[in-house]
């Protein structure tokens, strides 16, 4: 089954036939009866139900492998686990959520497209074992990957899920790098929301949680803006993040000092949108009162 694509070389018509097959699997396996998309609309902590954030700690151990941009999630967990030590614990050791920070070493597209998948199958056969939710996160590289190096990185993360039956593995998209509604990275996003969305996954929407801010009303990827929270209006730039605390000077978001290559409210809504997943992950719908 092969037919030629729009730049005249030959795709190979059985990755997406393999993709649907393994997709249904791993969706047999978790049980999982739809997706979770954690986007911007997972940012609101006050919405998420105490119980079953205690109940997230209780029950699940998460190994994160990311380099600096993923970073921007743990800074935001810092800040929440500041404001609320009790609540919001997290770490290798101690209380709270058992989290390996940077475990395993790399990222998503860092040495290369493969080698992620290859250190995490090896680290849960080892001293990964008692792990039962991995995350990976993108650095640059999902803004200049072709749909087959997409294709890869989601054929990849399906045989993970079909060994490991045990563990939950996110999927994530890449941050925003300014090239807007028509570039490489927004297609190769849908592709992974797709991807997610039909085969049941739970996705870390990533690049969605930075297009906007905390009032979710404009779409800032759509202005071409940048993983930093820039983007431009009538030729101008501007800084989503800065303009949003400057009007809403009396806001409760829990700030970090800092977030690599971005401004701390995007560090900060990461983190929160984190917590919310592990909500969802341990059986909230989404929908609760929250403190219930």
């Amino acid at each position: 089954m092969r037919r030629k694509n729009g730049s005249g070389g030959w795709k190979n018509g059985w990755t997406a036939v393999l993709l649907a097959v393994l997709g249904v699997a791993s969706a047999a396996v978790s049980g999982r009866d739809q997706a979770i998309i954690i986007d911007h609309h997972c940012t609101d902590i006050g919405k998420v139900p105490v119980k079953y954030i205690e109940k997230a700690k209780a029950d699940f151990k998460v190994a994160y492998g990311h380099t600096s941009h993923g970073s921007q999630v743990v800074s935001g967990m810092n800040a929440l686990q500041k404001s609320n030590p009790s609540l919001f614990a997290f770490g290798r050791s101690g209380e709270g959520l058992s989290f390996l920070d940077g475990t395993p070493r790399g990222d998503l597209g860092n040495p290369d497209r493969r080698t992620w998948a290859a250190r995490t199958r090896d680290f849960l056969n080892r001293s990964g074992k008692d792990r039962n939710v991995i995350l990976w996160s993108w650095c640059g590289q999902a803004g200049n990957a072709s749909e087959d190096d997409i294709e890869t990185y989601l054929s990849l993360m399906n045989h993970l899920e079909k060994d490991f039956p045990g563990v939950t593995f996110v999927y994530m998209t890449g941050h925003l790098d300014g090239s807007g509604k028509n570039g490489t990275l927004n297609r190769r996003n849908e592709q992974i929301r797709n991807f997610c969305r039909e085969h049941k996954k739970v996705l870390f929407d990533f690049a969605d949680i930075e297009s906007f801010d905390p009032d979710g009303k404009v779409n800032y990827m759509e202005l071409n803006a940048r993983d930093n929270c820039d983007y431009r209006q009538d030729k101008v730039k501007k800084n989503w993040a800065d303009e949003w605390l400057e009007k809403n000077p009396g806001h409760t978001i829990a700030l970090p000092g800092g977030a690599a290559h971005t401004r701390p409210l995007n560090g900060a809504l990461k983190g929160r949108a984190f917590w919310w997943m592990m909500a969802r992950l341990a059986g909230w719908n989404g929908e609760s009162a929250a403190g219930k």
